[in-house]
């Protein structure tokens, strides 16, 4: 088994404050109304248009992990994508909407909030607050492929300077920047190409979302040793490996995502898993501990724990802390536990 050293597992953590913002990204970032919207790819290629867009952590998770850090009023235009795409609010107050042009219907969101939007759906959001707002995004499969926009991104796109390539890449001719020999613009999306994307009712919408208030604790395999510890199952099916109940949203996603609520003085103890496993810090504190040392995890950090490293976790603060776990697979499978550590 390997050994890790703090050294190494500074490398698969990215603390809120180091986060690298893109601000190109898309094809409509210089529309306004759009234009003051920030990008993070943190884990993953992500779905970004622009090479200017940052990756933090490239390992292959089999699922992408990103966020949108967006101030009052700045919207993301209408848009689908080949996988699932999974939002968690951390800050604000957010419209999320969908149809071509937003008209199928919204959903108000805030924070703690969770949102699972089906593929071949168009959707867009939206900063509603009076501050910035953070939004932590899951989405599938290492390549989650291209955006598919909506036919008005670009028609409002043509006046700003961004051309969309027909491979998917952006070029920002406000920096001068051309289009590369033997490539063309991607063909825009036509009122007659709508027919193949999904139309939701508000009720089948709401089948997408999980409320923080809704997401109450669950029997789960917090059992061996752990104290002051919940957990709820938010995305995902039933798992008889973990023995494990279904998610709200309990559709194959290729990936699982939990809330944990470590009370003041809870603790993991030591244990193991298989699969891709991923940490985002939504209120609070927590200690990651391992044989080699131990890492404090902050508000909206976002860290990546080695497969079958032996792990645990600890809040040693007075106030209680929210994580949001990914875990790879849609049968994850159950945690080796160990010895606690000396």
């Amino acid at each position: 088994m390997q050994e890790w050293t703090p050294q190494q597992l500074q490398k698969r953590l990215v603390r809120y404050r180091d986060l690298v913002p893109c601000v190109n990204a898309f094809i409509d970032t210089y529309t306004p109304g759009s234009d003051r919207k920030e990008n993070f790819t943190i884990i993953g290629p992500g779905v970004a248009e622009h090479p200017d867009q940052h990756v933090h952590i490239s390992i292959p998770h089999g699922f992408n992990i990103g966020a949108a850090r967006q101030p009052p009023g700045c919207h993301n235009s209408q848009h689908s994508h080949d996988t699932e795409e999974v939002f968690v609010v951390h800050s604000g107050r957010w419209a999320f909407r969908w149809g071509h042009d937003g008209s199928d219907g919204e959903v108000e969101l805030g924070p703690g909030d969770c949102i699972s939007l089906p593929t071949g759906v168009f959707r867009g959001f939206e900063n509603i607050g009076e501050d910035i707002g953070f939004l932590f995004a899951v989405l599938g499969g290492d390549d989650p492929g291209n955006v598919h926009w909506a036919p008005y991104v670009f028609e409002a796109a043509r006046d700003h300077g961004l051309v969309l390539l027909e491979n998917g890449q952006l070029v920002d001719t406000t920096k001068g920047e051309a289009v590369p020999a033997g490539l063309e613009p991607m063909k825009p999306t036509m009122r007659a190409d709508l027919s193949a994307y999904r139309r939701m009712s508000k009720a089948e919408m709401n089948g997408c979302v999980v409320l923080a208030g809704q997401q109450k604790s669950a029997p789960t395999l917090l059992a061996q040793g752990a104290t002051g510890v919940r957990e709820c199952a938010l995305i995902g099916p039933a798992n008889p490996l973990e023995q494990s109940p279904a998610g709200t949203m309990a559709w194959r996603h290729g990936f699982h995502v939990r809330r944990l609520d470590l009370g003041a003085g809870a603790t993991i103890p030591l244990h193991q898993r298989f699969e891709q496993e991923v940490l985002f810090v939504h209120g609070g504190e927590v200690e990651l501990s391992w044989p080699g040392g131990e890492l404090a995890l902050g508000e909206g950090d976002v860290m990546t724990v080695p497969i079958d490293m032996p792990r645990g976790l600890a809040n040693r603060g007075d106030r209680d802390t929210v994580l949001y776990v990914v875990r790879g697979g849609d049968r994850p499978a159950a945690p080796k536990w160990l010895s606690p550590l000396a």
